[in-house]
């Protein structure tokens, strides 16, 4: 694929021919990478599935319907899933999709160096039953399987290996890093980071079209008042997000649409569990407190989550007392209250945990990931400081964030997660089952959270196939972290983006973009 070689001014118009239906959007974060399984983020998995595509897909209401396979059926007594492929796919460069595709796309994105393979922590094997046909064996019944790889894609393995990239090279790169050959509804024909990612229709892709888009453009834009300018200029056509501190002016101009929504991503702080002293701040080297069931609560009273919905979201939130938001499968109506802000029940708690006197800390945060993220760790900062827990903040761009993550170079980080199986078992498996490499799990834990509770209910969870059996492990797990405040959970992200009076779209509580529900009037 060709290289750009123009730098595009943001906010101005772009050079080059029109086009009878151009579609240019901006966001704050570029995807890191064009590799579907270098990094598991919302940020390149919404960007991707434009290009690449899974066995399954969700649709505009979030259900999982047919795409590269076509059915799929349970195998035995509940040994696996047969997936039936859909016949007749090319990849972008014409070259056949068939089941060895999906064979070397599980390997790969199932490897150790794949950001991705947590997701096949309950997969026994994959076999190629015939050209079209495959079994993905499970290690014990799970009925929720197809709903966990909505954003597994497949690769095509002859490109993947004749261009030396066989394995996902997140650190370095390689060819896939910045090449994409998907069989999606659109193919990726300039690329260049950080600047613009232009896209074109694949005019031989299987599916009906209901776009009218002849070329799309992404920009990242981390300026929010360079965004609104651009959106009200028309020089792009959609931002996302919408700066909550301008949206009733935006909705009101009467020049633009704001599309608001709730998105199933809930914002939460993750503190230190594993480590045996504080890396920051000017108790740096001391023992660590958080590893102090009594601090973590401390930290969940000392955070006023209304005042934050009420000043730094302008009231676009609602508030979260587990990983997983109220319309989520699995969500423990049981286990809905959320921790009181209670300042003196902090200190008491501190008082009681040997800190009378509270002590000093790091806190990590990205700017440029989640909806006004900087702002909220700067709230966070000063509620602490209240309570007597000083945290010397540090906010950073996203692509150095999750390095230092990590890196564990933390003592409190923010977090946002959106389960991509619409389950409460996702958050369980990624961020508090105790991490496990050779097992795929806990692979986002970077608070090296661990309770023996919890890895014995993950697999029953997973397996079991009465709904009321299964709430209750749900129900006790929820209790277990909650009771341990294994996170805090502050409040489930909003959705606002902003489009020109032309434009219409489909905004998923997943907060991914997909380009081929855009028309462009």
């Amino acid at each position: 694929m060709k290289r750009a070689i123009g730098i595009v001014a943001v906010g101005l118009s772009l050079a080059g021919p029109a086009f009878a239906n151009e579609f240019k959007w901006a966001g704050t974060t570029d995807p890191q990478t064009l590799d579907p399984h270098a990094v598991n983020t919302a940020s390149v998995l919404g960007f991707l599935n434009n290009v690449y595509e899974g066995l399954v897909r969700r649709g505009k209401d979030m259900s999982i319907e047919p795409a590269l396979a076509t059915r799929w059926e349970p195998i035995g007594n509940g040994e696996g899933w047969r997936f039936h492929l859909r016949e007749g796919v090319t990849f972008q460069d014409g070259s056949t999709f068939d089941a060895e595709d999906v064979l070397f796309s599980y390997q790969r994105a199932s490897d150790e160096v794949s950001d991705t393979r947590s997701w096949f922590a309950p997969v026994s094997d994959v076999k190629v039953v015939d050209a079209y046909t495959v079994d993905i064996l499970t290690n014990a019944p799970n009925p929720i399987f197809p709903d966990s790889i909505a954003n597994w894609m497949i690769m095509d393995k002859g490109w993947a290996e004749t261009n030396n990239a066989a394995l996902p090279d997140k650190e370095n790169g390689n060819y896939a890093t910045l090449n994409a050959n998907g069989t999606g509804a659109f193919k990726v024909t300039e690329r260049e980071p950080g600047l613009r990612t232009e896209l074109m229709p694949n005019d031989g892709w299987w599916g009906e079209v209901e776009h009218n888009i002849t070329r799309a453009e992404f920009t990242p834009v981390q300026n929010p008042a360079t965004a609104v300018a651009a959106l009200l200029s028309g020089n792009v056509n959609m931002i996302n997000p919408v700066p909550i501190q301008d949206a009733e002016r935006l909705a009101d101009s009467g020049d633009v649409k704001v599309i608001r929504g709730i998105e199933a991503r809930v914002i939460m702080l993750g503190m230190a569990q594993e480590a045996d002293v504080l890396k920051y701040g000017d108790d740096a080297g001391k023992p660590n407190p958080f590893l102090d069931a009594r601090v973590r609560a401390a930290v969940a009273h000392a955070v006023n989550v209304p005042a934050i919905l009420k000043v730094t979201m302008r009231g676009n939130a609602e508030p979260a007392s587990q990983l997983v938001s109220p319309a989520m499968r699995g969500y423990s109506d049981a286990n809905s209250a959320r921790p009181e802000f209670d300042p003196e029940k902090a200190k008491a708690l501190l008082a009681e945990a040997g800190y009378p006197d509270g002590f000093s800390f790091g806190l990590k945060c990205p700017n440029n990931r989640y909806l006004n993220d900087e702002a909220v760790c700067q709230a966070v900062t000063s509620m602490l400081s209240q309570v007597g827990m000083n945290a010397q903040l540090e906010a950073m761009p996203v692509q150095n964030y999750w390095p230092e993550l990590r890196e564990d170079n933390y003592d409190m980080y923010l977090l946002g997660w959106s389960p991509g199986t619409f389950d409460a078992e996702h958050p369980i498996r990624f961020l508090a089952s105790t991490p496990n490499k050779e097992k795929k799990l806990g692979s986002w834990n970077f608070a090296g959270y661990s309770n023996a509770r919890i890895d014995e209910l993950l697999p029953m969870i997973q397996s079991e196939i009465d709904p009321a059996k299964r709430q209750a492990m749900l129900d006790e797990a929820a209790k277990i972290m909650q009771d341990e405040t294994a996170y805090v959970p502050m409040y489930v992200q909003p959705l606002v983006w902003g489009t020109g009076k032309n434009i219409e779209l489909t905004q998923r509580p997943d907060n991914f973009f997909i380009l081929r529900w855009v028309t462009v009037q």
